[in-house]
């Protein structure tokens, strides 16, 4: 089994909410990216227990790129104790809180992966704040709420060099299927001009940064 299958199948049995069809083209378009562009730095929005990781991380590594993981690890509001996503194998037994990062450090360790995935580990906006390396791809799936999804889109998108790659999460245009505010941000890049989208795959959404 070449490199590359085994990481995307070990993708399929990590902790997560990527549908495998969404991740498998994940992965398509950031390789088909890192063939243009090698040595790049990429980053992505919402780590969770590193199931993304892996997809991102199987096509940075075939294009000699590194992948930031942002996420300060304790999880969104449908996570929390009471909500539908809430795991209590991930909750930390000294202060009761979620700790997804023991997991998610497991799942890169096991993915070998570890030369080309790093960890950032806090809140998204003061990182961006400090975070002064152009992006070659970007991928947003962090927390849905309107607030939290308009502050890492602020923060993060204009990092996104021309011919950069944007890739979005749980972009639902149709409001019975989902929160709004993925797709708000998708067409506020749209709609500004500087991107214009390239694939769709489910929820998936893929964009390129032309100005």
């Amino acid at each position: 089994m070449s490199r590359r299958d085994e990481l995307l199948a070990y993708a399929e049995s990590v902790k997560g909410f990527m549908p495998r069809d969404e991740g498998l083209a994940l992965y398509e378009w950031s390789h088909a990216h890192g063939d243009r562009a090698h040595r790049g730095t990429w980053l992505e929005v919402g780590a969770w227990c590193g199931k993304s990781a892996v997809y991102l991380g199987a096509a940075a590594e075939a294009s000699s790129s590194v992948l930031y993981s942002l996420d300060h690890h304790h999880g969104s509001e449908e996570n929390q104790v009471g909500w539908e996503h809430f795991d209590p194998t991930l909750v930390d037994p000294v202060d009761g809180r979620l700790n997804t990062l023991p997991t998610w450090q497991r799942t890169i360790a096991d993915a070998q992966l570890e030369a080309t995935v790093f960890a950032l580990v806090g809140p998204s906006t003061q990182v961006a704040a400090h975070f002064a390396q152009p992006l070659d791809v970007l991928f947003i799936d962090g927390g849905h709420g309107h607030d939290v999804a308009w502050a890492d889109y602020e923060a993060w998108v204009p990092k996104v060099v021309v011919g950069g790659l944007l890739l979005i999460h749980d972009v639902f245009p149709n409001p019975e299927d989902g929160g709004r505010p993925p797709y708000e941000i998708f067409r506020a890049a749209l709609d500004g001009g500087d991107f214009i989208e390239r694939a769709e795959q489910g929820s998936l959404r893929a964009l390129t940064r032309v100005a």
